[in-house]
């Protein structure tokens, strides 16, 4: 894709994470369309940065899209969407998803598509919504080279790197493993912080020791660099996507024994917190609830 051509650029999804990936497809002077969800804030930011609000899918699909970003919250709402766009689409528009889905869930997103042969890439990313707006996400690709070939332009847009792991499938499952050692780092922090508020014990001493050693990490620095400020969002990700990832994850790592114990465990913590109604909350929040 040349973005000196004006290339047509549809969005589903403008929220915490799809905003920062919008707004740097905009810089990159593609023109945006986007459709409102049920989050106003971040769509009414990307109308003011000049992106432009359809009002249906059917609006959205025939405004002569090159391509269509999709990165909504799991495989069941994605799986929706693509049945109700797949009939509005021609295969001059490759649809680009960045959803997190479960193991098989990118596959049949694919097959939904494939009933009017639309071109189809997954890439879920790897970083939060700070490096979505910065524009250096890790993105992990799954699909044909050809497909790849005509979306990396827009991935450059937002993406620092991007690294092909072969077929549609293989991005879904290498993110779900990439995730079961970000959020499992993440909640080691959490509870390590949770423990030395118990135990009385100095948490700017705790912070620059933990530094000094094997269990430094982008979660530790996220999480504490703001916890010493009395500010407990370092880590912007709710309980409820937690738990549906570790859910996904778990299932992916069935059979595995332990590293499936650890996903389940995990996904115990953040099921406790969504039911005791903290589900919206940022993961790193829950050190208050301590």
């Amino acid at each position: 894709m040349n973005n000196d051509l004006k290339m047509k650029v549809g969005f589903i999804g403008v929220g915490w994470m799809g905003f920062g990936i919008a707004n740097n497809i905009l810089k990159n002077n593609y023109e945006l369309f986007v459709i409102a969800n049920k989050n106003r804030k971040p769509i009414d930011r990307i109308v003011k940065e000049g992106a432009k609000e359809v009002k249906s899918y059917e609006e959205l699909c025939k405004s002569g899209l090159d391509a269509l970003f999709l990165c909504v919250t799991n495989s069941p709402i994605a799986h929706e969407i693509g049945k109700k766009i797949v009939s509005l689409l021609t295969d001059k528009t490759i649809v680009i998803d960045i959803t997190t889905h479960n193991q098989n869930g990118s596959v049949e997103m694919e097959q939904i598509l494939k009933a009017n042969n639309i071109p189809y890439l997954e890439c879920p990313v790897m970083g939060g919504p700070v490096q979505a707006e910065e524009g250096i996400l890790g993105g992990i690709v799954g699909g044909s080279e050809e497909n790849l070939k005509r979306s990396e332009e827009l991935l450059k847009c937002f993406c620092k790197n991007y690294y092909h792991f072969g077929g549609i499938g293989n991005g879904a499952k290498t993110k779900l493993l990439n995730n079961f050692l970000s959020l499992g780092t993440a909640t080691y922090v959490i509870e390590l912080i949770k423990a030395a508020k118990k135990l009385d014990i100095d948490l700017d001493k705790l912070y620059k020791v933990a530094q000094l050693g094997s269990g430094n990490s982008n979660a530790l620095k996220r999480i504490f660099d703001k916890v010493l400020e009395d500010d407990y969002t370092g880590f912007k990700f709710t309980a409820t996507n937690t738990l549906k990832d570790l859910t996904y994850i778990t299932d992916l790592l069935k059979g595995m024994d332990n590293a499936e114990k650890l996903s389940d465990l995990s996904k115990s913590f953040y099921k406790k917190a969504v039911d005791d109604g903290d589900g919206e909350l940022f993961i790193s929040e829950l050190i208050k609830k301590n």
